[in-house]
């Protein structure tokens, strides 16, 4: 009977590390001379409030590259501010995100079309 409950427990930690890694990482670099920091830290929030259980973390890394403002989901870059001329909208990141992690879920009013 002990064996088998360690071999129970030695799957269970197995299928938690698994999921673990399976779930994306979210890498949010940005320009610390830039003064980023705060929009940076805003974003990762509203990352994580939205999919709280769909990432594994959102990274803020400090770039060496004056005015860099990337963001990349598992090393595939999804945003960068120089190549769209812009700072991104948390709606906008949130889609992204949404359209390579669960293509089907519903962002509520994310989602919804300014007039």
């Amino acid at each position: 009977m002990r064996d088998l409950l360690h071999g129970f427990f030695d799957i269970l930690k197995a299928k938690i590390a698994c999921n673990r890694i399976m779930k994306p990482t979210i890498n949010i670099e940005y320009c610390p001379k830039c003064g980023w920091l705060l929009r940076s830290a805003w974003m990762a929030q509203e990352l994580l409030t939205t999919f709280t259980d769909d990432l594994h973390a959102v990274q803020l890394t400090p770039s060496e590259v004056a005015g860099r403002y990337i963001i990349s989901l598992n090393e595939e870059t999804i945003w960068d501010r120089k190549r769209e001329g812009h700072f991104p909208e948390p709606k906008e990141i949130k889609q992204l995100v949404r359209d390579r992690i669960d293509p089907d879920r519903d962002l509520g009013h994310s989602d919804r079309k300014t007039l």
